[in-house]
This record gives structure tokens, sequence and C-alpha cells, in this order.
């Protein structure tokens, strides 16, 4: 799914879910709301969420499992690598995704 530039991803995190069976839903501390808690308990699905440090009610999550999310952050910096990714060049999104697959695909290969 793709968001305008400026948009925070946050604002489609229920559409990025939505369809996917899961164990575990990990995500950074940016996606700790009660609604998408909530939201991903209703697919069955455990919530990886670190809890902001201004909740007024801390949340446990599994601090070991969340330390796989790593890998990801890893690749994302690794697509960072490739400027025309990192600066969105292309202006449809189909372009994008090309692009996207292409260089994940180097990615993978390397």
């Amino acid at each position: 799914m793709l968001t305008e530039g400026q948009t925070s991803e946050y604002m489609a995190a229920d559409a990025m879910i939505a369809g996917f069976l899961a164990d575990y839903i990990i995500t950074d501390k940016g996606y700790d709301s009660d609604a998408f808690v909530q939201s991903i308990k209703s697919t069955g699905a455990q919530a990886v969420i670190p809890p902001r440090s201004n909740r007024k009610e801390m949340r446990c999550y599994d601090a070991e499992l969340y330390k796989e999310r790593n890998l990801v952050e890893r690749f994302f910096q690794k697509l960072k690598n490739y400027r025309r990714i990192a600066t969105r060049y292309e202006r449809l999104a189909r372009n994008y995704f090309s692009m996207l697959t292409l260089v994940s695909t180097v990615i993978w290969l390397a």
C-alpha cells in the first residue's frame, strides 16, 4: 500500500493488516494506540508494540520478539541507498512499485 510522502502510515495501518493472517504484528512505538491494538486482537494476532513513554497505562509486550523487527529495519536502510526509491522519483504508483521490485531483487541477490 502506497501513501503520500507527507502522510503518516498510521492513517492506513488498519488497511495494511486487513486480510492478513498472522500470529504476531510487530510495529514501532508510532503505532501504539488502544484502537490499533484492539483491531490487531480482533484479527486473532498478538500485538508486539512497545508502549510510548507518555502512556498512562503501560502495556506489556514481548521484547525478545520485538528484536526480530531489526531485519525489516535493515532492509529499509538498504533500500534507502537507492536514491530513486528514497526520494520517490516515480510519479505513478505502478512505476514506483516496479522500481521497488527491481531494487528489492538486486538486494536479495547481493
